[in-house]
């Protein structure tokens, strides 16, 4: 089953000149891929100007996996924890039941693009953990590059959820493959660039849940980036 949700259906908040784009938003109304995809809750697009804050109340207890995909990412949080996330680096974060948390765009002249993932928390009363890892370009050029891991295999942060989160940067013309065993799924999103998967072409901000497949499968139409999460067990059922 192959589920697409174009860029332009996301949920558009613009505070000040904060620019946020939700793939889901379950706070608005249940069904058509608004309350994530099986384990994945949330796949977040933000920009931040520069000096930009962003505040977050508390919330319920998750665990995140940030991209900083350019500029960098000042954080803090109600437990004393701080510190900066750069271009190209990954974090991975689990955050407690009502922890407050603040971020800052520490530039005074560029912008913050960040993508953030958020997964179904997999035990309650976790801690609030961070770790953080930059992988190269050249590590993600043309392959699946696994930079979140419940094993932390190939040096990927490690991650406490049946999840495997993969970056990729193509060349056009550059075709992977991720197999998918039985019961699972995935979840891709393309940053920039265009691709193609099955009969559908992605463009930037397109994202497709794949369930019930034995692959995902698809083909770099141009200079292309894209992020895939393997998600496990697959979802009974996705609207």
């Amino acid at each position: 089953m192959i589920t697409l949700r174009r860029a332009t259906e996301r949920r558009h908040v613009q505070r000040g000149k904060q620019d946020i784009q939700l793939t889901f938003d379950h706070r608005v109304r249940p069904g058509r891929s608004v309350d994530g995809f099986g384990i994945l809750s949330d796949l977040v697009e933000i920009r931040l100007p520069p000096g930009g804050v962003s505040v977050h109340p508390p919330r319920e207890e998750a665990e995140i996996v940030t991209y900083v995909y350019k500029g960098a990412l000042a954080q803090e949080d109600s437990t004393g924890s701080s510190g900066v996330v750069h271009g190209g680096e990954f974090q991975r974060m689990t955050v407690g039941r009502g922890i407050r948390h603040k971020e800052t765009n520490p530039s005074r002249t560029d912008w913050t693009h960040v993508f953030r993932i958020s997964l179904r928390p997999s035990e309650v009363g976790l801690d609030c953990l961070h770790d953080q890892k930059r992988f190269a370009i050249a590590e993600r050029h043309n392959a699946l590059r696994v930079v979140a891991s419940p094993d932390g295999r190939k040096g990927s942060l490690h991650i406490l959820q049946d999840a495997l989160i993969y970056s990729s940067v193509l060349d056009p013309g550059r075709h992977l493959v991720d197999e998918l065993l039985p019961r699972r799924s995935a979840w891709l999103h393309v940053i920039h660039g265009e691709v193609t998967l099955q009969d559908l072409n992605l463009t930037q901000g397109d994202g497709v849940g794949v369930a019930s497949e034995p692959s995902v499968s698809l083909t770099a139409q141009e200079r292309s980036e894209i992020l895939l999460v393997d998600l496990g067990p697959a979802p009974s059922s996705f609207a």
